[in-house]
């Protein structure tokens, strides 16, 4: 190898127009397989063939191939973890209980209501990753709406958006995330202590977006029904993610890989949930959703090999060099299209090599890109694809028109001053 940025002619196991063509056949295939998803199947169905017949006619080859899965493999080991914190955080009531605390909290008030899920979302999205929010408080937020009588859209919009959008805070955020802490060489505190002003920078902005765009569903008058008492909180549940966050610091500075800690918090809750009869080992297994960490892997190997075939040549033309304020800026927009064209998951995965000589900040300017830039079209990340489908089933109409133009006033408003606070955090912290 010539290194990670540039393979070499002789790796490439065939390296001709047609194993160009190829690669990217099968990218585009897996892409829209997961964006339509016929008859429900999940995105593995296509992702998994893909990657064996990219190494079955040559394109990758077996060891470009095994590395790929080696280096992905910590990474899904850990995502499964954390789904499985999230599931049995589900069971305990953790996510009903913070719905009718914000019903209460809110009590018929749109605004209020907006706040209080902007909060409630930029805190789950960061703790317990984005699908918890998709998957979990999306259906909660359809409730609440419901329960105190105003209009959902405004609050289900901002599922979607903190989503993507608030998953910036930690290395356990995002998928995207894991991706990107592996390539900066941060350590877990550092990581966070760097993103923490772009987070707070790029919620901000969301929420002032979102105050404008939505004024005049927020202006509409709601009953202000009793909410009664909400119901109390699982203690087990907070204090399980509590230790497991604070697992994540302390096996940070022993330089110990955060999976082990995800693993200790996902085998308490599965654990408490097996002894008391109320999960199945199969239960256990599916939450941590095995079909789409061999997505994962797959479509790893997959963009591998279009990586091999020029694709990392041509973006190394375009990526700024640097972590000077215009070459962040620059990195980020590069990010965030690529990301709108390909989905964020292959554009983390295609960038992270060419941007990490740089250091960490462009590899955190790339973080930035992958995560705010997809809030612009539905194919932007497998989250909003996830989304769509989740408000579909609840009977929710979603215009294509009004999200993008949504998008088009929320990604940049969010990306830049993000940007910038980033460019700051590097020179104060």
């Amino acid at each position: 190898m010539c290194g990670h940025r540039r393979p070499c002619p002789e790796d490439r196991a065939l390296n001709s127009p047609f194993a160009e063509i190829l690669s990217v056949v099968l990218l585009v295939a897996v892409l829209l397989w997961a964006v339509v998803r016929p008859f429900g199947l999940p995105e593995a169905v296509m992702a998994v063939p893909a990657a064996a017949v990219a190494v079955a006619t040559g394109v990758i080859s077996p060891d470009h191939a095994r590395a790929e899965a080696e280096r992905l493999g910590p990474v899904v080991g850990f995502l499964a973890a954390v789904l499985v914190i999230a599931h049995f955080c589900d069971s305990e009531g953790l996510f009903r209980a913070c719905g009718a605390w914000t019903a209460r909290w809110a009590r018929g008030r749109p605004v209020r209501l907006l706040t209080a899920v902007f909060a409630l979302a930029s805190v789950i999205t960061a703790v317990l990753s984005l699908d918890a929010t998709i998957v979990l408080l999306t259906p909660v937020v359809f409730a609440t709406a419901a329960r105190t009588g105003v209009r959902p859209k405004p609050h289900v919009y901002a599922c979607t958006h903190l989503s993507n959008t608030a998953s910036l805070l930690l290395p356990v955020s995002n998928l995207t995330n894991l991706l990107a802490f592996a390539a900066s060489g941060l350590s877990f505190t550092r990581f966070a202590a760097l993103m923490a002003l772009p987070w707070l920078v790029a919620i901000g902005a969301e929420y002032l977006v979102f105050r404008r765009f939505f004024a005049r569903d927020l202006a509409a008058a709601a009953p202000a029904p009793d909410p009664g008492e909400p119901p109390a909180l699982p203690l087990f549940a907070l204090v399980t993610v509590a230790c497991t966050l604070a697992g994540f610091v302390v096996a940070s500075l022993f330089g110990v890989e955060p999976a082990w800690a995800a693993l200790a918090g996902a085998l308490v809750l599965a654990g408490r949930a097996l002894l008391r009869g109320r999960a199945t080992p199969v239960t256990v297994v599916r939450a941590a959703a095995p079909a789409f960490l061999a997505f994962v892997l797959a479509l790893g190997v997959v963009v591998r090999a279009v990586v091999d075939h020029g694709l990392a040549d041509a973006l190394g033309h375009v990526l700024p060099g640097g972590t000077g304020l215009a070459a962040l800026l620059g990195t980020a927009a590069v990010a965030a299209v690529l990301a709108n064209l390909i989905n964020n998951l292959p554009a983390v995965l295609v960038l992270l090599p060419l941007a990490a000589p740089a250091g960490p900040g462009a590899v955190l300017a790339v973080l930035l890109g992958v995560n705010i830039g997809p809030n612009l079209t539905y194919a932007g990340s497998l989250a909003t694809l996830l989304w769509r489908r989740i408000v579909h089933q609840h009977e929710h109409g979603v215009d294509l028109k009004e999200f993008t133009r949504l998008g088009l006033l929320a990604v940049p408003s969010a990306l830049v001053p993000a940007v910038v606070a980033l460019w700051g955090a590097l020179r104060i912290v």
